[in-house]
């Protein structure tokens, strides 16, 4: 099986900051998305390949037991998968990564992510240090559920395995769950002599390249190039839904926050709508200034700009 080196994937060094592994992410996505190069299987395979190792560099637990399990790739290659040196394993619960389906990743993240290093689709422990008891025989059992930006938007379901048994149970996760959120399902925790206590699912929020969560609203990041933001143009944002053009003012300078309405998150309650998009505009300035270019910037500084 082949070792995916994820941090020479994105072209980081192994000690990158969070910044850099970001912007490498984003430069690259750009670059080989199947918009840009439609019907190009390679492109597409280095796309989902990019994703992939933003998907674990991006986050810092995720990321902590990659780099472990790299100080000891030989040892775990040698003695083979899934037992590792000394035949110490690696838990990871797949659920970290939005639920039981891994089919979109690489062989190498399905086997130590997915399961094959003692993680799996269902809970390890589930219940066993579950919170205080309900009725009699019963008891309440909680556990993280990480969801996507886009699963908050629409709404979700997961398919959980309970207590290391065959007792499956689906949970319909309704649209605008926040952050440290619970999503409670009555009667399908854990128990005996026929009583349970209920199921809570704590939600946590996965990193996304183009948004920062800010209540409802989410913040991103509008880069345009230098003419645009003094001679204003039309300007491509990214949302949730796909790209949507908005007007840039002439001499809208560096830092002007554009608010797109409804562009959010979803508010709690019947009725209530989305939150906002706001979009800080960043200005690309230009690199490999040719003669005729660099001659009309001598001019503008002459005439005092």
């Amino acid at each position: 099986m082949e070792y995916k080196d994820y941090y020479k994937i994105l072209g980081v060094p192994k000690g990158a900051s969070e910044k850099e592994i970001k912007a490498a992410y984003r430069q690259l996505a750009r670059k080989y998305h199947p918009d840009v190069n439609a019907g190009s299987a390679g492109s597409e395979a280095r796309f989902k390949e990019i994703g992939e190792a933003y998907q674990v560099l991006s986050d810092p637990e995720k990321r902590r037991r990659y780099d472990e399990l790299g100080s000891n790739w030989k040892a775990y290659e040698r003695q083979g998968w899934p037992g590792g040196a000394g035949g110490a394993r690696v838990r990871v619960n797949m659920n970290d990564f939005g639920g039981a389906d891994m089919g979109g990743f690489s062989d190498f993240f399905r086997t130590f992510f997915g399961g094959g290093f003692g993680g799996g689709a269902g809970f390890p422990g589930f219940g066993d240090d579950a919170p205080g008891p309900g009725r009699a025989g019963a008891s309440h059992v909680e556990h993280p559920v990480e969801l996507s930006l886009e699963e908050v938007l629409s709404g979700t379901t997961r398919t959980l395995r309970v207590g290391g048994s065959s007792r499956q149970v689906e949970v319909k996760i309704p649209p605008g769950v926040a952050e440290g959120s619970r999503v409670r399902v009555a009667g399908e925790g854990g128990g005996s002599g026929g009583q349970r206590g209920d199921l809570f699912l704590r939600v946590k929020l996965r990193r996304h390249p183009e948004f920062e969560v800010r209540g409802s609203d989410l913040q991103t990041e509008l880069r345009v190039p230098l003419t645009t933001s003094v001679l204003g143009g039309d300007a491509s944002v990214a949302t949730l839904t796909g790209r949507v053009e908005i007007k840039v003012p002439p001499g809208s300078p560096p830092g002007r926050v554009f608010r797109l309405r409804g562009q959010g998150l979803p508010r709690r309650g019947d009725g209530a709508g989305r939150g906002d998009l706001l979009a800080t505009l960043a200005v690309d300035l230009p690199r490999g200034v040719t003669g005729r270019e660099r001659e009309l910037f001598e001019e503008l500084r002459r005439l005092g700009h």
